[in-house]
């Protein structure tokens, strides 16, 4: 859904499904992909032949399922990954990696890749404290200290705050890392409708609560990269100015 709603907003983005050994966006999305990862990981293909386009114009990767030989990429075999993922990526504006749940290596190896890890918890106690453990590995054996936190299926924007206010708390006592909230999807009937019938609720309902909400994380998200790349420019226009 926030695939979609950044495509809808003009981006070319494309999601890799990197929970390899259990992937299921194809089936919330209604696809059949002849090709997925572990045909590019076994070196039959290249990561550009197995791109499937989802609704939108939204390209994603899909992974496999039921393959447990990917839930542990050998070192050589991520190296490979991420020499094409490199090539691949130029061709887009944005890339959502969205990991397994948990703290796997392949999860922490995504993670530590990435430009910018995005904790994505529901008001469960369990994932508050599933989300934390993230955080804490990360930035304890790996040094990363800036996280972004959206909070999914919450009754309303108090329980969002409050779900973020504790995890903040408890950052800030543990943790050396800043935590910043960039919102809330709120619980929506339409979007677990969505789900049964393999459509984006984003498409399906556009009007719905949960629509609305990718809508605002998305204006957000465009707004940092484009404050995000102003801020590069302006630093390259200085750097081009002579001495």
């Amino acid at each position: 859904n926030l695939g979609f709603t950044l495509s809808r907003f003009g981006k070319n983005v494309l999601i890799l499904d990197a929970d390899l050994g259990l992937g299921n966006l194809d089936v919330l999305l209604g696809l059949t992909p002849q090709y997925n990862l572990s045909d590019v990981i076994g070196g039959d293909k290249q990561l550009s032949e197995i791109i499937v386009e989802g609704p939108g114009g939204l390209k994603i990767l899909p992974a496999a399922s039921g393959i447990q030989e990917l839930t542990e990429l050998s070192e050589e075999e991520r190296y490979m990954f991420f020499s094409q993922l490199s090539e691949l990526i130029r061709d887009f504006d944005i890339v959502l990696i969205d990991t397994a749940a948990g703290v796997s290596s392949n999860v922490l190896f995504f993670n530590i890749n990435a430009d910018e890890i995005m904790v994505v918890v529901t008001p469960e106690p369990t994932a508050i404290t599933d989300a934390y453990a993230l955080m804490k590995v990360l930035s304890v054996k790996y040094g990363t200290d800036q996280f972004k936190l959206v909070v999914n299926a919450a009754t309303s924007e108090q329980e969002a705050d409050e779900i973020f206010r504790q995890l903040s708390l408890v950052a800030d006592r543990f943790l050396n890392i800043r935590i910043d909230y960039c919102g809330q999807v709120g619980l929506d009937e339409k979007l677990k409708k969505g789900v049964r019938q393999q459509k984006v609720v984003s498409q399906m309902a556009p009007l719905a609560k949960a629509s609305r909400d990718f809508s605002i994380l998305s204006r957000k998200i465009i707004n940092a990269l484009t404050s995000h790349e102003q801020e590069s420019n302006s630093r390259l226009d200085l750097t081009d100015i002579p001495t």
